[in-house]
């Protein structure tokens, strides 16, 4: 190290830490709130096919 630095000073970083935490921050009022979320139409989970006849087909068709 050179003569003008200094090493960083590990005892004073935790009571900047422990004031950080003394107070809580302001409430926030539920009338201030909005709740938002986009949405998308669901897909088909059948895909658009009859699935009841696909399966008669498949198992009783022979």
């Amino acid at each position: 190290m050179g003569e003008q630095e200094e090493e960083p000073d590990d005892i004073a970083e935790p009571a900047a830490d422990s004031q950080r935490f003394k107070r809580l921050p302001e409430r926030v009022r539920l009338e201030d709130t909005v709740e938002t979320k986009d949405t998308n139409v669901a897909r088909d989970p059948e895909g658009g096919r009859d699935t009841d006849r696909d399966f008669m087909f498949r198992h009783l068709g022979g």
